[in-house]
């Protein structure tokens, strides 16, 4: 069977590999953000963060030629942010989202006036996994050319919520994210826990970015995220704050992003636009469902108020 037969059974292998390619970033941010919001805390800021971690892994792999290199300096980068965030939380008065917004807007601004000098160069790239090695089908050895980052992120995903369930690090951030008096009565400092939670959150995010950078699409530039770690926020609340879910929805919202693409591929070009909007419809349409007073939010940490 050659590439050309494949036909129609193209657009679902080509929805596959954009899947998994798409829904990298989305994964990262968002266990990112559900390990920061299972804390009692949220970060809308996590668009600048995921933005500023692509453009400091790019320039710290095209810098170094190591493309880990970059992995690890978005990582801290976005730990940076995540510090910076929660420092600023911990005081009184201050409002959540309204800081977040603030960093996103940093973070970007900081990436655009840095990252000028690489929109030009050409850093190495992050490995791929052939997982398609024993197909002599071309389309089907590309679409099954994973990355590592990918892998991390599922394996990240059953860690993170075997973590939240029987261990005591997870227990402490569940109650911490339940409200700070019941913390505080088992003797837990909630600023320390939610600031360590928002650091770790800004690290995850970091690699989304550097998957961006340096893998799919494989470069910077200033429009390179699209609105990813924004749509992330809406993805933690769909999947109810599981990190297992959050790999599921993330998985889904790639698979939105990336059939426009699939159905060009086959020659479908009318109404490209509206497929190429997939992801943000979808997006709202998560955020009505998400919001309707017939759907409970069960899982939410009662202290982010969605339960009051």
């Amino acid at each position: 069977m050659s590439g050309e037969e494949l036909g129609l059974w193209g657009v679902p292998l080509a929805i596959l590999a954009g899947a998994i390619r798409v829904s990298t970033p989305f994964l990262f941010v968002a266990l990112g953000e559900c390990l920061t919001e299972r804390s009692g805390r949220i970060n809308l800021g996590l668009e600048g963060t995921l933005i500023f971690g692509a453009m400091t892994a790019y320039a710290v792999a095209y810098e170094t030629g190591s493309p880990w290199l970059g992995v690890g300096a978005a990582a801290f980068a976005g730990a940076g942010f995540g510090l910076v965030h929660g420092a600023i939380c911990g005081l009184r008065g201050v409002n959540d989202i309204a800081i977040g917004i603030a960093l996103m807007l940093l973070g970007m601004g900081l990436a655009f006036f840095f990252g000028k000098a690489y929109v030009q160069p050409v850093a190495p790239q992050l490995p791929a996994v052939p997982l398609g090695f024993w197909s002599d089908i071309p389309q089907v050895r590309a679409a099954l050319e994973v990355n590592a980052l990918f892998i991390l992120g599922a394996i990240l995903a059953v860690v993170m919520a075997w973590m939240f369930r029987a261990t005591r690090a997870g227990l402490i951030v569940r109650v911490v994210g339940d409200g700070a008096e019941p913390a505080r009565a088992l003797g837990v400092d909630p600023l320390r826990v939610r600031t360590l939670a928002t650091m770790a959150g800004g690290a995850l995010s970091g690699v989304g970015g550097a998957h961006l950078s340096l893998y799919y699409p494989g470069s910077w530039n200033e429009g390179i995220s699209s609105g990813q770690g924004l749509m992330a926020v809406a993805l933690v609340i769909f999947a109810r704050w599981s990190p297992v879910n959050c790999f599921w929805a993330a998985l889904l919202f790639g698979g939105a992003g990336a059939l426009g693409p699939a159905l060009q591929s086959v020659g479908v070009t009318e109404g490209r636009h509206l497929f190429g909007a997939a992801p943000y419809l979808l997006t709202l349409g998560l955020l009505i469902a998400a919001s309707s007073p017939a759907r409970s939010l069960a899982g939410a940490p009662a202290a982010l108020g969605f339960n009051r």
